[in-house]
């Protein structure tokens, strides 16, 4: 049971204001699901990669990123099914770009903000941010 009270002075007009800033339960589990496709360091360059060029093709991504094309192909899959990515043929080759409305200028000040105050790797910690 979640309880209703606590041991010190409840501050009712702060836990109002909270409760009225809050997701839904699905808005938040979205939200965390998009934020889990950022949390892939081949996708979250791939979306700084196209803001940057505005559209690239699979093996330009894969050089630009120095990954291989079938890491790439993957991150677009997975970019692409989430919405955040769209492509447009030209004959064979595929150009990949950042879907409309994507907020990229917005979202790329916000990640590269994060960076510079989240607390820096710990000696040692460098290779494994993936473990």
């Amino acid at each position: 049971m979640v309880p209703r009270t606590h041991e010190h002075p409840v501050d009712p007009a702060r836990v109002d204001a909270a409760r009225a800033g809050l997701l839904s339960v699905a808005d938040a589990g979205r939200l965390a699901g998009l934020l889990g496709m950022l949390a892939d360091p081949v996708r979250s360059r791939l979306l700084f990669a196209l803001a940057a060029a505005g559209e690239l093709c699979v093996g330009d991504l894969a050089l630009a990123l120095d990954v291989t094309e079938d890491q790439v192909s993957y991150a677009l899959k997975m970019l692409r099914l989430a919405g955040l990515v769209s492509f447009r043929r030209d004959g064979r080759l595929v150009c990949y770009r950042l879907s409309d409305g994507f907020p990229h200028p917005l979202l790329e000040h916000c990640l590269r903000q994060l960076l510079t105050i989240a607390a820096p790797p710990q000696a040692g910690e460098a290779g494994h941010a993936g473990a």
